[in-house]
C-alpha cells in the first residue's frame, strides 16, 4: 500500500493503517530503502482520505535499532546519497509532524536513534515493557538532526534534554512513560494502538483532525526554528575522522 518499499509494510484496517517497519531481521535498522520510504510515507497517508488513523510499530523483536551501519558507513563517502538522506530526514520530521492522520506508535522494542524519533513525533506512544528509548547520535559521533534535541524539549525539561541526548544513556519503558516520552507501558503494545486508534475513529473527524492540528503548530514550529542548522551540522558531522572512525570500527564488527 501506498507504493512502498519492502522495508515499509502498510496493511488497511477499513479507516486504519497498520503501518510495520520491516527488517526484522536487522531489527528494523534505517537503511537508504527504508529511510527513503518513511520520507514518502506521512504525505501520502495524510492524503489517503480513507484514513482514519494509523498504528506504527515494528517487525519482530525491536522497534526500530536506529541507522544500519553499513548505511551509515556509505553516508560518511557518497555525497549524492548524503545530501538525499539530509533532505529525507527533514522531509521525514515534517512529514509527520503536518500529517492530518493521528498516529498511534506501538514500541514493542527498542527505539533507538531515527526509531527513537518517529516515537517521539507519534501523537500518542504505548510501550512495552521491556522497550526503551535511546538517541546515541552523538556516541556515535553524529549531530542528531531529526533525534532527540529537535522535539524532546516539549516533552520533557530541557536539562533531561541534554542528558540523555549528550550521553546517549537508555531510557526504560517505565522511566519514558514518567518522564512524559511515552504514554502507557503495557504488555501487548499493538493491541492497545489498535484499540486506542479505534477509539479515536469513533470521534468526529473533523475534531479529531483540527484539534490534532491545533497541537502540531506548536510542534512544527519548534522543529521550523531549529530543524535547518541541525541538518547542516549533521551533515558536516558526517564527514568528520571521528564519526568515520567509529563506523569503521561498528561495521568492522557486525562483519
Amino acid at each position: 500500500m501506498y507504493d512502498m518499499p519492502a522495508e515499509i509494510d502498510v496493511q488497511a484496517d477499513g479507516p486504519l493503517r497498520i503501518i510495520t517497519l520491516n527488517r526484522p531481521d536487522a531489527l528494523n535498522a534505517v537503511n537508504d530503502s527504508l529511510h527513503t520510504g518513511l520520507a514518502q510515507l506521512w504525505p501520502r497517508l495524510s492524503d489517503d482520505r480513507s484514513a482514519r488513523a494509523a498504528v506504527l510499530t515494528g517487525s519482530g523483536r525491536a522497534f526500530s535499532a536506529g541507522g544500519d551501519f553499513h548505511y551509515l558507513a556509505e553516508l560518511s563517502q557518497d555525497a549524492d546519497l548524503r545530501a538525499k538522506t539530509i533532505a529525507h530526514g527533514r522531509e521525514i520530521v515534517l512529514g509527520m509532524a503536518r500529517c492530518r492522520v493521528p498516529v498511534i506508535a506501538a514500541v514493542n522494542g527498542p527505539a533507538v536513534g531515527l526509531g527513537c524519533s518517529l516515537v517521539a513525533l507519534s501523537d500518542i506512544v504505548y510501550i512495552a515493557e521491556e522497550a526503551y528509548l535511546a538517541d546515541p547520535h552523538v556516541q556515535v559521533g553524529l549531530v542528531a538532526a531529526d533525534g532527540g534535541p529537535i522535539t524532546w524539549p516539549l516533552h520533557i525539561s530541557l536539562l533531561l534534554t541534554k542528558e540523555y541526548a549528550l550521553t546517549g544513556a537508555r531510557i526504560p519503558a517505565a522511566k519514558a512513560a514518567e518522564l512524559g516520552l511515552a504514554n502507557h507501558v503495557v504488555a501487548d503494545p499493538l493491541a492497545e494502538a489498535v484499540s486506542c486508534a479505534k477509539r479515536i475513529m469513533e470521534l468526529p473527524q473533523q475534531a479529531v483532525e483540527s484539534t490534532k492540528r491545533v497541537l502540531n503548530v506548536h510542534l512544527e514550529r519548534a522543529v521550523l526554528a531549529t530543524l535547518d542548522f541541525a541538518l547542516t551540522a549533521e551533515n558536516q558531522s558526517f564527514q568528520t575522522d571521528d564519526f568515520r572512525s567509529i563506523v569503521t570500527k561498528l561495521t568492522a564488527g557486525k562483519n
